[in-house]
């Protein structure tokens, strides 16, 4: 009887431990993501642009503003 016990115990270890790496397998086997669109050079120059006249903004607000004490 433990023989038969100790059977389907190592029977059923074999086929969880077989699901898992078929599993394993599957899940790494899948589409890979999608890279992103590269931006167009049109765009890349359009947000340089605006980040640039942000900055310009920036300096002529802080040239504005009275000096800190110290």
């Amino acid at each position: 009887m433990k023989q038969l016990w100790k059977s389907q115990l190592r029977l059923t270890t074999i086929t969880g431990v077989g699901l898992c790496a078929v599993m394993l397998v599957a899940a790494c086997a899948g589409d890979q993501p999608k890279p992103l669109p590269q931006p167009t050079p049109d765009q890349v120059r359009s947000h340089a642009d605006r980040a640039f006249d942000k900055l310009k903004q920036e300096e002529q607000e802080r040239a504005a503003q009275p000096p800190v004490p110290r």
